[in-house]
């Protein structure tokens, strides 16, 4: 497996792909020196997402780690299952493996999800923060007694839509990514839907499956980490109302709108986005 190019200080080269299990190896964007910070994605994207975040991150004297998720971008997409939990022990070997200390941990939608799992799992293990970007979280589909964002069944049509014409359904997603069709444009939108394809079909439905499926209402009742919520007003695949819950449910979690943001806050107010991760990042 190839190694970075990418030199620290040392004049090391640092690892580029880090295997988790055998045959099983996930991309790492691993860049800068300092206080790290360990980013996960969201479906269907990769580490590459963060594209705009990392560069602030590294000269602001961040120590940036983005972690890409099984079945998705640059890392391998083994058949097999594709749950939070699986996920999130990926991530703990990765932080294992480049014995991070201390470090904050940020997801964005379902890597939001995922980062919630994993605190969870494992009791903090490597992180002294958690931050969460829109995240699908407490639950992404309503329950009985959680009324809030998506029916089950419309979930159920995007998995339907994944097994007969992805493009398609990324198309369809990318139209509610944002506040408005127009929010971003169309050389980042052609950018995103290049990093969608990368997925592998298999972990896109799968993960659609765990999103529809998880309950981590109880997992937030054991992060006793401090958490800080960013979440677009304007969302329309995480609706904000999901912040409010995970505000309610993550003791003593600081929530901060983004007025003018749908789904994809780090692109839509991207200066604000970056200033409050490191500020919360850096305190």
């Amino acid at each position: 497996m190839k190694k970075s190019a990418v030199k620290t200080k040392s004049g090391l080269s640092r690892e580029e792909y880090i295997k988790v299990q055998p045959n099983v190896y996930l991309h790492v964007t691993d860049a800068g020196e300092g206080k790290p910070v360990v980013l996960i994605h969201g479906w269907p994207l990769s580490d590459e997402m963060y594209e705009y975040q990392y560069n602030d991150l590294i000269n602001n004297n961040f120590r940036v780690i983005g972690i890409t998720l099984r079945g998705f971008g640059q890392s391998n997409k083994p058949y097999g299952d594709y749950n939070y939990d699986v996920h999130a022990r990926d991530i703990k070997k990765v932080l294992d493996h480049l014995e991070i200390k201390k470090a904050v941990m940020g997801g964005f939608s379902m890597g939001g999800s995922i980062a919630i799992r994993y605190v969870s799992l494992y009791k903090g293990a490597h992180v002294s923060k958690l931050a969460l970007f829109g995240a699908a979280a407490p639950i992404w589909t309503q329950r009985k007694d959680f009324p809030f964002n998506l029916h089950k069944a419309e979930v159920d049509a995007l998995i339907e839509l994944n097994q007969k014409d992805r493009p398609k359904l990324l198309s369809e997603f990318a139209k509610i990514f944002s506040a408005t069709e127009k929010s971003l444009n169309e050389g980042i939108g052609s950018w995103l839907n290049g990093i969608c394809l990368s997925a592998s079909s298999f972990a896109t439905g799968q993960c659609l499956v765990a999103l529809r499926d998880t309950d981590l209402r109880k997992d937030l009742e054991k992060i006793k980490i401090p958490t800080l919520i960013m979440h677009g007003k304007q969302d329309k695949i995480c609706s904000f109302d999901l912040a409010g819950q995970m505000k309610a449910g993550i003791p003593d979690a600081q929530l901060i709108p983004f007025e003018n943001s749908g789904h994809s806050l780090f692109l839509e107010e991207t200066k604000k986005f970056n200033e409050t991760l490191m500020a919360f990042a850096g305190s």
